[in-house]
């Protein structure tokens, strides 16, 4: 009868460990979500930062191009 309660018991702190990791996680979900968010509205801020000095510096200076990815390769460029 001891071991049928042990087992109980160990089932029940298994169910609430499951609970609180599920809460963790949807939290982190949260987190996450909220930085990217913010991440997403500094790059834009920042993107616009970069067209106002292009236009404050000469609109005829051609954009940089940007820097591969790693792992991908630099597309040869035209002339």
């Amino acid at each position: 009868m001891s071991k049928l309660k042990s087992m109980v018991e160990h089932l029940r702190n298994l169910e609430n460990e499951r609970k609180n990791l599920l809460l963790e996680i949807d939290e982190l979900k949260k987190m996450a979500d909220s930085k990217s968010r913010a991440l997403e509205s500094e790059v834009s801020m920042l993107r616009e930062e970069v067209k106002s000095l292009r236009v404050l510096l000469g609109a005829d200076e051609p954009e940089p191009e940007a820097e591969p990815e790693p792992g991908e390769k630099k597309k040869p460029q035209r002339k």
